[in-house]
């Protein structure tokens, strides 16, 4: 027994004319709203609330970001607004600078860096700490990452 695999199931079919039934709502919802406007309201007034109403109606049918519809970035916008957002705030950057604690007479500044100890404990601490990698054996090593 054989079957017909339907074809192209992403393309919306053409309903009225070159324009598929979502484009013709928001052409015909536009143009209803402008109607609307027109009729209720002075002419200068009406052109001015016209104009943004007719940009998003022509954005809903024709425009799109990234090969997706307009309505999907609209929508993806508003809910980023109206979600709740979780801000994580870290201590300090790899690669950041000891602080500065005094400037020399030539007014360059100078940065305290503490003497390395002999105990293993504290070079890891003190490695972790200022240049956020992981230690080295070696004395060279460890003031290059400075």
């Amino acid at each position: 027994m054989r079957f017909q695999v339907p074809q192209f199931i992403e393309v919306e079919d053409k309903i009225f004319g070159p324009f598929t039934f979502k484009q013709f709502l928001y052409l015909a919802g536009g143009a209803g709203m402008i109607a609307i406007v027109f009729t209720f309201l002075p002419k200068f007034i009406a052109i001015l609330i016209t104009i943004p109403i007719a940009a998003l109606a022509l954005a809903l049918t024709f425009y799109k970001i990234n090969n997706r519809p307009f309505i999907s970035v609209l929508e993806a916008f508003f809910k980023y607004m109206t979600a709740s957002k979780l801000f994580i705030w870290k201590m300090g950057a790899r690669g950041s600078k000891a602080p500065i604690t005094s400037y020399n007479e030539g007014g360059q500044p100078q940065v305290s860096i503490p003497k390395l100890s002999q105990s293993k404990l504290k070079d890891l601490t003190w490695n972790l700490s200022v240049t956020g990698g992981v230690p080295s054996n070696n004395q060279e090593d460890l003031e290059k990452n400075v």
